[in-house]
């Protein structure tokens, strides 16, 4: 049985690598390292279909070492372990870990020591924050390198070159340039699922040429959904922003449902992330948390599962009392520091210098903290945030505490506040 396509164009050293300059360009930061024989471990993180298994693969054979690969989902402990004594034999060694932030406790104590004492060196790759989801320890042994989705023309290089290439299509046929560009669009920089496209459409009947009309009739993909140069592509996401907005759950399910159907995940999951802070914001706070947790539930399965925790968060975004006082507030704030940058009051810098002890900044008093004058002189009564006029039961007490806060009369003296006694208040 013939191995699939994507499996068959992935680059088998970093030259062939497309995109990605930043690491394996002239200049790049694994070019350098090759050139200078200095390895390190890595923490490869992107969107799926980038090229982060492939490029650690790549460099560790440019490095010329010897270096076993693992996954942490589906590699038990024993296999770590092994995998660990196996590179333990060499001067030199990588472990590449696919999935890397799914390592357990547990296996995360048997690797550690291995990376402390230089015995092996990891190339982990994954598709999250790594700030986020990478355990601190391991992260604090290795350099971070973020791998890009491709961009549109790079995409349709890589096509072109599975075209073409006799361990590809071998010039069995050969694509218009729209139709190219279409399949670009789609994928959202993701070249594995463009090459599986291309690969779809060999399949079908087709002419020596193959027209963006007979690419729209085989992949039947809503060119809404994912075409970034489509108005409809924006109307859809601003008309779902709008319904929960308008707390209109059934309009918001109805442009859930037509993006859904692209399975265009990337834009959904930024989008409703920004609803939730922009739209409901301090009203809900609770939800914001619960959107975050959705959205990532909703990756982790991938569609067509996503639409349930997807349809879940739309239902509650759209339900949820609406506030925007933190997201004007920010505006205000943002507007006015733009073109005023105002000096630090020298008790709030991190190292004040020649300031006297007197003067400084009370950390031992709790009871002063709200006394504080924090804006500078110049704007010190200035009002940014701007509360809302709706507030929801949680608002009330935020904005009650606000007024009660405003109330105070900050003084930038603090050597006088110093003088008053804890319980005066």
């Amino acid at each position: 049985m013939p191995q699939p396509l994507a499996f068959r164009m992935r680059p088998t050293k970093l030259s062939e690598v497309i995109g990605q300059d930043k690491l394996v360009g002239e200049d790049g930061f694994l070019t350098n390292s090759i050139k200078n024989d200095m390895l390190f471990s890595l923490i490869f993180y992107g969107a799926p279909g980038t090229g982060k298994s492939t490029i650690a693969e790549c460099y560790a054979r440019e490095m010329n070492v010897k270096y076993i690969k693992i996954n942490a989902v589906t590699s038990n402990k024993k296999e770590l372990e092994s995998a660990l004594n196996e590179c333990s034999l060499y001067e030199r060694a990588f472990l590449i870990v696919d999935e890397v932030h799914r390592l357990n406790k547990d296996k995360q104590e048997i690797l550690l020591p291995y990376i402390e004492e230089g015995k092996i060196y990891l190339l982990g790759c994954t598709t999250e924050n790594p700030y986020m989801a990478i355990n601190k320890a391991i992260r604090s042994r290795c350099h971070l390198l973020e791998v890009k989705p491709l961009t549109q023309q790079e995409v349709v290089i890589g096509l072109k070159r599975a075209l073409s290439a006799k361990q590809g299509l071998n010039n069995a046929f050969s694509v218009s340039d729209e139709g190219l560009e279409y399949i670009a669009n789609m994928t959202g920089g993701d070249l594995r699922y463009a090459l599986n496209y291309l690969e779809a459409i060999s399949l079908y009947p087709h002419g020596e040429v193959v027209t963006l009309e007979e690419i729209k009739q085989i992949l039947k993909v809503p060119n809404y959904g994912m075409d970034k140069d489509d108005d409809e592509y924006y109307d859809s996401l601003s008309a779902l922003q709008k319904s929960i907005r308008g707390s209109d759950v059934d309009a918001a399910l109805y442009y859930l449902a037509r993006l859904c159907v692209a399975e265009d995940l990337k834009s959904l999951k930024r989008r409703l992330l920004v609803i939730a802070y922009e739209d409901i914001g301090l009203a809900n706070p609770a939800v914001v948390d619960r959107a975050y947790h959705a959205l990532a539930a909703a990756e982790d399965v991938g569609f067509p599962e996503a639409v349930i925790p997807l349809g879940f968060i739309v239902c509650e975004l759209a339900l949820s009392p609406k506030s925007k006082a933190s997201y004007h507030s920010i505006g205000n704030a943002m507007d006015w520091a733009k073109d005023h940058p105002l000096p630090v009051m020298d008790y709030l810098k991190l190292t004040p210098v020649n300031v006297s002890e007197k003067d400084k900044y009370p950390y031992d008093r709790p009871d002063l903290w709200a006394k504080i004058q924090y804006l500078p002189t110049l704007i010190k009564d200035m009002k940014f945030y701007e509360p809302n006029d709706n507030p929801s039961s949680y608002e009330k007490v935020l904005n009650e505490n606000y007024e009660k806060l405003k109330s105070i009369n900050r003084s930038a003296d603090l050597r006088s506040l110093k003088k008053t006694k804890p319980e005066d208040k």
